[in-house]
C-alpha cells in the first residue's frame, strides 16, 4: 500500500506540475490577446501625440510634461497621462521630474525624420478613417467598402468633401512615398528606359526619385487634375522641369502613349478586380509591344505570416472595398488584362515590383 500511495502521490505531483505550467501558458496567451484587443488605444494615443506635435517639441532635448502641455495647449495632468502611457511602450522615455525625451520610436513621430510616421498617425485618427474602421463588421459581412456605408459616399468623394482630412491623407501618402521611392529605385534599374510614364503618380515623388537616379530618362506624370496641380513645382524644384511632362486625365479611359515603361505605385490595391482590370487594359492599349509594366504594390505573404500586409489588406476593404493581393492573384490579374507576369522583385520596403510585359496577340 505504501508503494502504491507513493506512486499515486508522485503521479499527482507530475500532473499538478503540468497543469500549473499549462495554466501559466494560458494566462500569458490571454494577456497577450488582451494587449492585441486594446491595440486601438495605442493607435489613438499615437494619433493624439502626433496631432499635438509632442515629438517635434522634444527634438531639442528633454522637456518636463508641464512645459510640453503649455507648448501643445493641452491639459497638463491629462497630457502627462498620455506621455506616461506612451513611455511605457517605448515611444517616449520618462525621467525624474516627469521629464520626457524621444526614443528611436518617438523620433519617427517628428515631422522631418527619415521614415517619419507623424502624418500617418495624424490621418488614421480622423473621423472618416476612424469611424469607418469601427464598422469593419459590415465589410466582413457584405464585402462592401466600409467608408461608403459609414459616410454615405466612397472614400475619394468623402475626402474631397472634407479638405482638412484630404490634406492629412495627402501628407501621409507623400511621407510614405518618400520612404518607398528610395527602396524602389535601389531594387530596380530604371535607367534602361528612355520614357517612363507614371500612371496615378500623385504629386510625383516616385517619378522624381527615378529621374534623379537615371539622368538619361524622361518622364510623364499622369493623374487627375486636382492631384497633379502641385506636381510641376515638385519637378521644377528638383531641376527636372525639362525632363518631365505633367498630364491630367482619367486612367480608366486612356493614358499617355509611347512610353517605354509604365509604372503604378499603390494604385491597383485601391480597386476591385473589375476596376483594376480596366486600368491595366487602358495601359495595355497605350503601350508599345516592347514596353514594360511595373506595378509597385504590397504582395501578401503565405498563410500565417505577413501581419502588416494582411492588416493593410483589411484597410483596403474598409476604405474602398478593394484588396491587397498575393503573387498568384497578381498573375491572374495581369493575365486577364493582356499581360504576362515576368517576375516579382521585393524591395527593402513593404512594397514589391510586379513586372509584366504585353502578352502576344492571340
Amino acid at each position: 500500500m505504501v508503494g502504491n500511495q507513493s506512486h499515486e502521490t508522485a503521479a499527482t505531483g507530475i500532473s499538478g506540475g503540468v497543469a500549473l505550467k499549462d495554466a501559466r501558458t494560458t494566462t500569458a496567451h490571454s494577456a497577450e490577446l488582451m494587449r492585441l484587443i486594446n491595440g486601438y488605444q495605442v493607435s489613438q494615443a499615437l494619433h493624439v501625440a502626433a496631432t499635438l506635435g509632442v515629438a517635434d517639441h522634444l527634438k531639442d532635448g528633454p522637456q518636463p510634461s508641464d512645459a510640453l502641455a503649455q507648448a501643445c495647449s493641452a491639459h497638463p495632468a491629462s497630457l502627462y497621462r498620455l506621455l506616461r502611457a506612451l513611455a511605457a511602450i517605448g515611444v517616449f522615455h520618462e525621467a525624474e521630474g516627469r521629464r520626457f525625451s524621444l526614443t528611436p520610436f518617438g523620433t519617427c513621430l517628428t515631422d522631418d525624420a527619415l521614415g517619419s510616421r507623424r502624418d500617418y498617425a495624424r490621418w488614421i485618427g480622423t473621423p472618416g478613417m476612424w469611424q469607418s474602421w469601427g464598422n469593419l463588421l459590415h465589410g466582413v459581412l457584405t464585402g462592401e467598402g466600409v467608408t461608403r456605408f459609414t459616410c454615405g459616399v466612397d472614400a475619394w468623394t468623402y475626402r474631397d468633401q472634407h479638405p482638412e482630412e484630404r490634406a492629412l491623407f495627402d501628407a501621409a501618402m507623400t511621407a510614405l512615398s518618400r520612404t518607398e521611392a528610395q527602396a524602389v529605385t535601389e531594387a530596380y534599374d530604371f535607367g534602361r528606359f528612355g520614357c517612363i510614364v507614371d500612371v496615378g503618380g500623385g504629386e510625383g515623388y516616385l517619378l522624381k526619385a527615378i529621374l534623379l537616379a537615371c539622368p538619361e530618362a524622361r518622364g510623364i506624370l499622369f493623374d487627375q487634375p486636382q492631384v497633379t496641380a502641385t506636381a510641376a513645382g515638385v519637378f521644377a524644384s528638383a531641376g527636372l522641369a525639362q525632363r518631365c511632362q505633367v498630364a491630367a486625365g482619367d486612367f480608366f479611359q486612356a493614358v499617355p502613349g509611347a512610353g517605354d515603361a509604365y509604372i503604378m505605385k499603390s494604385v491597383l490595391h485601391d480597386w476591385g478586380e473589375c476596376e483594376a482590370t480596366e486600368i491595366l487594359r487602358s495601359c495595355r492599349r497605350a503601350m508599345p509591344a516592347t514596353a514594360m509594366l511595373l506595378a509597385i504594390e504590397r504582395v501578401v505573404g503565405p498563410p500565417n505570416q505577413d501581419p502588416s500586409g494582411n492588416s493593410f489588406d483589411l484597410n483596403m476593404l474598409v476604405q474602398y472595398g478593394a484588396s491587397e493581393r498575393t503573387a498568384q492573384e497578381f498573375q491572374a490579374l495581369l493575365n486577364s488584362s493582356g499581360f504576362d507576369l515576368v517576375e516579382v522583385i521585393p524591395t527593402h520596403s513593404p512594397l514589391s515590383i510586379i513586372v509584366g510585359r504585353p502578352a502576344p496577340a492571340a
